[in-house]
């Protein structure tokens, strides 16, 4: 129901669905009940009428005022024809033999009775009462119709009309949802582009959009241009402080190597270790405002794009008979930032390369939440007690093993930025097997 709410046709279709319902029922009653009044109206003179040929059908007879039975309509005669009459002189009354044994309801004052009255065999009667006076006498006449063919007649045009109803509102609900739909295409157009954007398939967003959408699309485009013109600044500043560091940096390593300080190896030892821990710590942190760069979209690693050319480019780095192989799904893209997936598994297999003695495997898997990365070798490999405090967060492996030189700085930051899982473990080739879990992006 919730999702419902949060589609703007849902809510134009509910919308117009109520409004066309409460709409349509007030039409309709409404005019039920005027058609209803009018008919009441075209009845009530023709039952005046009535009572004027009634009176006409009045004559003095020999010995008192006698109704002509040859005047009055022969509905009154047969029983229960629906049609009533009830004629009230001083000291004589006249009923028509079509009520039988049912008396009529006297109106209180002249004119049709509003409400319908309860009649023989469950007819509803509609009541006419006129006041005459004729041979010097005074004559109350009450007429009567039965209402209920016409109350039938309104309840089949109420399920007709309701079943007409019903077919138009569901005709006007589908036109409704098919020209919303064309109406929002363009809205349909930029979501796929942000979808692109994301992508990596494209920098900015399409401006031919409709007057309602280009200030939206305008802003969007001017968002991702200040955050790459901010981001750009950043890199180019972390950089040249990076490259501005580097000549202190050399000239300190030459200092802390001068005869002078053979004297004091302790403070020699010390000065290194600290010229150390920045050089690695300035590594680090620009390696890290390169991540930032996913803020905006790049282009994915395209598998079978991208990692040939890497292959060959380690191979001719290591220039020796090193056998490196790779096996991923076909047509498979990693939804990250090229450049950090590129750095990941360069560092990676650049590593496992120069460990290695013959034999170099990459493998890229996609299960329905994940995708995971593993990098076996032939090497040495890593001692199990040691591969804990390898993957420890802040931890160096040159810290634990002089000279094995994997260099997980970088990797470690990849993998913590995509919120992946890194972790060794003895490869089925003899060596070191690393694997790397990174779980899909919600989209």
């Amino acid at each position: 129901m919730m999702r419902a709410f949060n589609s703007i046709q849902q809510r134009l279709s509910i919308s117009l669905i109520t409004v066309l319902i409460v709409v349509g029922l007030i039409f309709a009653q409404m005019s039920l009940w005027l058609f209803d009044q009018g008919l009441r109206r075209y009845l009530e003179n023709h039952l005046r009428n009535e009572t004027e040929l009634l009176v006409a059908a009045l004559a003095r007879g020999v010995n008192n005022i006698e109704l002509d039975q040859r005047r009055i309509s022969a509905a009154y005669n047969r029983p229960f024809s629906g049609h009533y009459f009830a004629i009230d002189l001083d000291d004589q009354q006249w009923r028509s033999r079509s009520s039988w044994d049912y008396a009529l309801p006297e109106p209180a004052q002249p004119g049709l009775m509003q409400a319908l009255a309860d009649g023989p065999q469950e007819q509803q009667l509609l009541i006419v009462r006129q006041d005459y006076r004729r041979f010097g006498k005074n004559i109350l006449i009450v007429v009567a119709q039965d209402y209920t063919p016409m109350l039938d007649s309104f309840r089949r045009v109420q399920w007709i009309a309701g079943g007409l109803g019903l077919g138009a509102l569901i005709l006007l609900v589908l036109l409704q949802r098919y020209l919303v739909a064309r109406a929002l295409q363009p809205l349909e157009q930029v979501r796929e582009q942000i979808a692109q954007l994301q992508q990596g398939q494209r920098s900015a967003l399409d401006t031919k959009v409709p007057q309602e959408l280009h200030s939206l699309v305008q802003q969007i485009n001017h968002l991702l241009q200040h955050t790459e013109d901010t981001l750009t600044r950043s890199r180019n500043a972390l950089g040249n402080l990076g490259h501005a560091l580097k000549t202190p940096l050399a000239i300190l390593f030459s200092l802390a190597n001068r005869q002078e300080l053979n004297h004091h190896l302790e403070l020699r030892e010390s000065l290194r270790n600290q010229l150390e821990h920045m050089q690695q710590r300035i590594s680090r942190e620009l390696g890290r405002a390169r991540l930032a760069g996913e803020a905006l979209p790049g282009a994915y690693f395209d598998c079978a794009a991208e990692v040939p050319d890497l292959v060959n480019t380690l191979g001719q780095i290591h220039g020796r008979k090193l056998a490196i192989k790779w096996s991923a799904p076909d047509n498979l893209r990693l939804p990250w930032d090229r450049q950090d997936i590129l750095e990941l598994l360069g560092n990676l297999l650049d590593n496992a390369c120069k460990w290695a003695h013959e034999n170099v495997q990459l493998n890229i898997e996609q299960t329905d939440s994940d995708f995971i990365l593993t990098i076996d070798d032939d090497g040495p490999g890593i001692a199990a007690a040691l591969r804990e405090q390898v993957v420890a967060r802040g931890a160096r492996i040159d810290e634990h093993i002089q000279g094995h030189g994997l260099g997980l700085g970088i990797v470690r930051d990849i993998v913590e930025h995509c919120k992946g899982d890194l972790s060794l473990h003895d490869s089925p080739l003899g060596g070191l097997q690393v694997v790397i879990r990174l779980p899909a992006p919600k989209s």
